[in-house]
């Protein structure tokens, strides 16, 4: 539930602070007081797209900041590794520049996780879902919605996917005679031509590695002679120095053995210098080439660099790529044979998709027979007492006889008046019946939903008279079990609030105030008879207003 909201330089509301209560909540004010930027205000805080526009003129920044209790939430906090104590805090802040950051219990989040968590906050109804009512392709999932048949769509998907991806499989294998030889010998000269280059993993660095060895072979050569020498060919050499010194000493060791350890240390002296040497001298001997093997070294990686120019790899990746030619050359040779084993696949594949298309099918329309009865009982509600609400199913006719969605085109039809024939609702609905069944809609969607909030911007477009009075009715009903939000132009309607506020424009030295007030009974009558009456009140609109207000009192004392 929404309890709190706090507004800063948000258009021209330069700051509010609104406590809203469970039950309906209604706002109201004069057309352009503000009502709306309230509920833009909402929609920012619950991650849609701002632009500077929002941001109060000569503000640096707007801000808005939500307090929800955090029922419902507690695993997407866990899931996002958000800490929340007994309240959930949303805040939004818009720079004059029109960016802007979101914050979670304090801590950043992105738009998109923020959007992800209104979702199972608020559900917002304003003019936009008015036009997916009459948009068709929005009914299917009008349906679903109400329905649930989570496990049934993704059974169907599930085949209709391994169909689509075997049909995709069989497309790609098949093709005409001289498409097919000329693939196969691009294939086998790429086969040809790695195969003769017997190529071996590693082998191009080693070559490179010998090959610089061997450009400076000559220097090389000197450095190590000389080394070798003053390690172990000269009479003065170090192996000779230190195997000499090592006699003395154990000579020395015979006579002092604390001197046992220096014998150890010289004799190990001279093994790691003749190991020095012979590491050296080996080396030396591997210096010993002919220019023929420099030439075969040349030539090999040039090879290999011509190898990666033409399959645009590096030539450690072309033994996989000389597997992938070999694979799909067999794929061709063997294509026909492989698309009669995929076709006899595809059968038992299709009559799987079938079948989890038709328990689709089956669930659809046991939603649809549930669905029509509470669409209709609603709306009677709604003083549409002849309404007809009806789901058709429009089978597909093309082959295989469904797809993506199912076997079912799916739309909703009406007849608002006695002695019509059924039709869609765009042809049907005027702008006050499309208000009531979207509100029908809404109500009977929000006993599965587990969203606690529900908004609903500008739901009396249309509306007047006895049908203001249901649709007020309906929204009180609809609050017993959800925290409601209401803006509205309607008495009827401001009449069954809960709690009721007033959005007020003022001027002061140039600039415009937008305040919102929380009114009490005495200011609610003063605002039903300005909605009755506009700005001349009358004892007349008053007496209309109180006789309104007892009115609601007593239909809320009745349920």
């Amino acid at each position: 539930m929404l309890r709190e909201l706090f507004i800063e330089n948000i258009a021209v509301i330069e700051r509010a602070e609104i406590s809203f209560a469970a039950g309906l909540n209604v706002l109201t004010g004069e057309t352009g007081a503000g009502k709306s930027i309230v509920i833009d205000a909402i929609g920012a805080v619950l991650g849609e797209r701002v632009s500077r526009e929002l941001v109060r003129s000569g503000a640096e920044r707007g801000l808005v900041t939500a307090v929800f209790d955090k029922s419902n939430v507690e695993g997407w906090l866990r899931d996002n590794e958000i800490d929340a104590d007994d309240e959930l805090i949303l805040q939004r802040r818009i720079g004059a520049d029109g960016k802007s950051s979101a914050r979670i219990c304090g801590m950043p989040v992105t738009a998109a996780q923020i959007k992800e968590l209104a979702a199972l906050l608020i559900d917002v109804h304003g003019q936009n879902d008015g036009r997916q009512l009459l948009d068709e392709r929005m009914h299917r999932a009008y349906l679903d919605r109400f329905g649930g048949h989570q496990d049934a769509i993704a059974a169907f998907s599930t085949e209709y996917q391994a169909l689509k991806t075997l049909d995709q499989e069989i497309d790609a294998l098949q093709m005409d005679e001289l498409e097919k030889e000329r693939l196969s010998e691009n294939l086998r000269q790429s086969i040809r031509e790695l195969e003769a280059a017997e190529l071996r993993p590693g082998e191009q660095e080693e070559l490179i590695a010998r090959r610089d060895l061997l450009r400076n072979a000559e220097k090389l050569t000197e450095a190590i002679d000389a080394g070798y020498a003053g390690l172990y060919e000269s009479d003065e050499s170090a192996v000779n120095q230190a195997q000499s010194a090592a006699y003395y000493i154990h000579r020395a060791a015979d006579l002092a053995p604390e001197l046992q350890r220096a014998v150890k240390a010289v004799e190990d002296a001279v093994f790691q210098l003749t190991d020095a040497a012979e590491t050296l001298r080996d080396l030396r001997d591997s210096l010993d080439f002919s220019p023929e093997e420099y030439d075969r070294m040349e030539t090999r990686l040039a090879l290999f660099r011509k190898l990666e120019r033409r399959y645009a790899r590096d030539v450690d990746a072309l033994p996989a790529y000389l597997d992938e030619c070999r694979e799909k050359l067999d794929n061709i040779q063997y294509a026909d044979e492989r698309v009669e084993k995929l076709k006899a696949q595809r059968g038992a594949l299709l009559e799987r998709c079938r079948k989890a298309g038709l328990s689709l099918r089956q669930a659809r329309q046991a939603a649809a027979k549930a669905l029509e009865v509470r669409v209709v009982q609603e709306l009677r509600e709604l003083n549409m007492p002849s309404v007809r609400f009806a789901v058709d199913f429009a089978p597909i006719k093309h082959e295989p006889g469904f797809d993506v969605n199912g076997m079912d085109e799916i739309r909703f039809v009406m007849s608002a008046n006695a002695g019509e024939a059924l039709g869609r609702i765009s042809k049907i609905a005027s702008g006050g019946e499309m208000s009531r069944i979207m509100l029908a809609l809404k109500n009977v969607f929000a006993e599965k939903d587990p969203v606690d909030t529900l908004i609903f911007d500008e739901i009396d477009t249309g509306v007047s008279g006895i049908a203001a009075q249901r649709v007020g009715e309906k929204l009180y009903s609809v609050s017993r079990g959800k925290q409601v939000l209401c803006v509205t132009h309607l008495p009827q309607i401001a009449a069954m609030a809960d709690s009721h506020y007033r959005i007020e424009k003022s001027e002061s030295e140039g600039r415009t105030y937008t305040r919102v007030i929380a009114l009490d009974r005495e200011g609610r009558k003063q605002e039903l008879a300005r909605l009755h009456g506009g700005d001349h009140i009358t004892e007349i609109t008053l007496a209309s207003a109180e006789e309104q207000l007892k009115a609601a009192e007593r239909y809320k004392a009745a349920k």
